[in-house]
């Protein structure tokens, strides 16, 4: 790996300036760099985990499908981030069990199973590293199960179009791609959409949503 790779690695994942020479030398001989088109499914529910991935451009979405067709998304992997689930699964020795997509043209850095349990075991910056990633990242779990657990559709609703609406208060976005973010289904977004319109709150076209009353979404959203 040339001195301009490594200083590419290092500007994605800081932490890794923190390796000793042993460690620093394995992920230079081991790692490589990959280029992950849109829309390319990197792991299925159900495979079996080969290698460690590290987004060092773009955006990875991780969501789990029901036998029933339900999707929710769980997490994006994003510059400077690594999978948890990648991470449990090659600890634990255990297949996929969710899937993911790259949602953007993804770069990548790719070390193989061997070397990541490798540098676990002999590097105190990788393993903290990898143990930070993975504390950041239950939080975000435990915080995503709480809101499909306890909170109302309807809050979640119009925060969630608050926050994905362009200068212009438009959310694009179809009815079943806002129930995969939501952890619902199709029909609850609808028919909750359709009361936002029956309120005056959003007008509905289709792929998107266009805000027309934003103090509307605020007091519902902000609970008051």
């Amino acid at each position: 790996m040339s001195g301009s790779m490594d200083e590419d690695i290092v500007a994605s994942f800081p932490q890794f300036a923190k390796l000793d020479n042993a460690g620093a030398r394995l992920l230079r001989d081991s790692a490589r760099v990959a280029a992950i088109p849109a829309g390319t499914v990197l792991f299925q529910d159900g495979a079996e985990c080969s290698s460690y991935v590290l987004v060092m451009d773009g955006s990875i979405r991780v969501q789990k499908v029901a036998e029933n067709g339900r999707e929710i998304v769980l997490y994006r992997v994003e510059s400077g981030q690594s999978c948890v689930l990648t991470t449990n699964c090659l600890i634990a020795r255990e297949d996929y069990a969710a899937e993911g997509i790259a949602e953007t043209d993804v770069r990548a850095l790719v070390l193989p199973a061997a070397t990541f349990r490798t540098l676990l075991g002999q590097s105190e910056a990788f393993r903290d590293f990898v143990f930070s990633a993975y504390a950041a990242r239950i939080g975000d779990l435990l915080m995503l199960i709480e809101e499909v657990a306890f909170g109302r559709v309807d809050v979640r609703l119009a925060a969630w179009l608050r926050q994905h609406a362009d200068s212009g208060g438009t959310a694009r976005a179809t009815h079943q791609e806002i129930a995969v973010e939501l952890g619902t289904a199709r029909e609850v977004v609808s028919r909750q959409l359709k009361e936002f319109e029956r309120r005056g709150w959003v007008s509905l076209h289709r792929g998107r949503v266009e805000i027309r009353d934003t103090k509307g979404l605020s007091s519902l959203s902000d609970g008051v």
